[in-house]
């Protein structure tokens, strides 16, 4: 990862996907992790983080503000969603674009 998609200055991706994963990720499950309270149902199989299927999303966990400097409230439980992007990839870049932010 480049110091230009260090994520603790971005945040963008946290403010323009859904959030959505297994509903067994939730720690209402056995071995869940993703504080339930923190999500909304999408169907029986799927939650997502709250404020992140509106139409201008933001997940609930994101603190600070985006293109400065931001945190993930919940970073060591966050979904298997959030693991899977990474720095520098085709979501970040158009997650990065939304923003108003540098993709190279």
């Amino acid at each position: 990862m480049s110091a230009a998609f260090d994520c603790q200055t971005c945040g963008a991706c946290c403010a323009y996907f859904r959030v959505s994963f297994y509903w067994g990720e939730a720690d209402d499950a056995p071995g869940g992790t993703v504080p339930v309270g923190l999500t909304q149902k999408l169907d029986p199989y799927q939650r997502c983080m709250q404020g992140t299927s509106s139409k201008a999303p933001r997940c609930v966990a994101l603190s600070g503000e985006i293109g400065q400097q931001v945190g993930c409230t919940i970073y060591p439980v966050r979904s298997s969603t959030c693991h899977a992007l990474q720095a520098g990839d085709a979501q970040c870049l158009r997650a990065r674009e939304k923003h108003g932010l540098p993709t190279a």
